[in-house]
Order: C-alpha cells, then sequence, then structure tokens
C-alpha cells in the first residue's frame, strides 16, 4: 500500500515516517506529486485543517493519504498561537523568528504560568471511504529560553516536566514516543493495519 503524506514539510515527512517506519506501506509526500494543489489552511479546528489536506491529496494521487494539523496552545496567551503557530511571526517565516515572537510574548512570565500543549490531529482519506481523524496532546510549558539541538519548530521551547527537557533536548527516539503527534499517529496506526489486514 502506498501512503501519500499530505505534506512537503521535510521536517514532518521524515517524523511522520520514523514514528510509522514498522508499518509495511510505501511512504511518499506531496514533494512527488508536483502538481497536486496548494490546500489553504483556513478551517476552524486542527481537524478541519487536516481534513482538507487529507481530502485533498486523496481525491489527486487516488491512494490513501495522510495529513496532520499541528499547534501549540499556551495559557498565558488565550491559546496562542494555535492554528497559527506555523505563521505566528508572520507568512513565510523560520522557525526561529516564531521562538522568538513566542519568548518575546511571555517575557516576564514565571515559569509555572507558562503552560501549554501540543496538539496534534491526523487525517486519514481512503478512496471511496469516509475520513477518520485521531487527537493528540502533550502537556508541557514553556521555557525562558532555546535548549537542545534535535527536533524543529518550538521543540526548543517546549519543556516536558516530566524529564525536565525540552523536545529539542529529549531526542528523537523519545520524543517520538511521546510526543503529541506520536500520539495521534499511534491510533491512525491501529486503522491502517485493519486496512492492511483487510487487503486494501
Amino acid at each position: 500500500m502506498k501512503l501519500v503524506l499530505a505534506t512537503r514539510n521535510t521536517d514532518k515527512i521524515r517524523e511522520i515516517s520514523l514514528i510509522l517506519c514498522d508499518l509495511p506501506v510505501e511512504f511518499r509526500s506531496l514533494s512527488d506529486f508536483p502538481e497536486a494543489p496548494e490546500v489553504e489552511e483556513d478551517g476552524a479546528t486542527f481537524e478541519e485543517n487536516a481534513l482538507k489536506k487529507a481530502g485533498s491529496a486523496c481525491a489527486h494521487t487516488q491512494e490513501v493519504a495522510l495529513a496532520e494539523d499541528s499547534g501549540l496552545l499556551v495559557e498565558w496567551l488565550k491559546g496562542a498561537p494555535g492554528l497559527f503557530s506555523s505563521r505566528f511571526a508572520g507568512e513565510n517565516v523560520n522557525y526561529k523568528e516564531n521562538n522568538a515572537k513566542l519568548l518575546s510574548a511571555l517575557k516576564g512570565v514565571a515559569p509555572e504560568k507558562r503552560t501549554a500543549v501540543f496538539v496534534c490531529v491526523v487525517a486519514l482519506c481512503v478512496p471511496g471511504r469516509r475520513l477518520k481523524t485521531f487527537r493528540g496532546a502533550c502537556k508541557g510549558r514553556i521555557s525562558l529560553e532555546p535548549r537542545g539541538s534535535s527536533g524543529f519548530g518550538y521543540d526548543p521551547l517546549f519543556e516536558v516536566p516530566e524529564y525536565g527537557k525540552t523536545f529539542a533536548e529529549l531526542g528523537e527516539a523519545l520524543k517520538n514516543r511521546i510526543s503529541h503527534r506520536a500520539i495521534a499517529l499511534s491510533k491512525a496506526r491501529i486503522y491502517l493495519m485493519r486496512l492492511l489486514e483487510s487487503g486494501l
């Protein structure tokens, strides 16, 4: 079975492929389909955005498509950056600029009030079948400064209290067991295994 990852983000492609590496599937991404349309992520929820991306990729490729939409919700900022996590500092910005804006927005806020949650919704679209979504979340807090060198996005700022380390300090193997994306994908894996067992 081919599984099309409905993204061109190389960091997400690598992470999803690693988390689902035990599945007997051939991973593809939108980078393999240059004519695939760009999808405007204008949904009101992570679910809406993920479903929109999965549906578009499935319709274009006629293969099973997996999309995800994720974001960081900071309690002090009333849930921001949320749906706008990838463009918190503006359009076409890099991870460092988003991190800098987040730290600036939390300047002077005490560590115990910097609580946050990472949310990920994975959507699966199978040709001729109803779309399905799977949600994962990981609670933590925003560190006072970036720490660690692995991961991407807000990983250097997202500290997991149980470990006293940021996602970027935990290392790939541990992060890919406990993260919001790992939790959502573990639920999606069960559904994918049923599809494979059914001979799809």
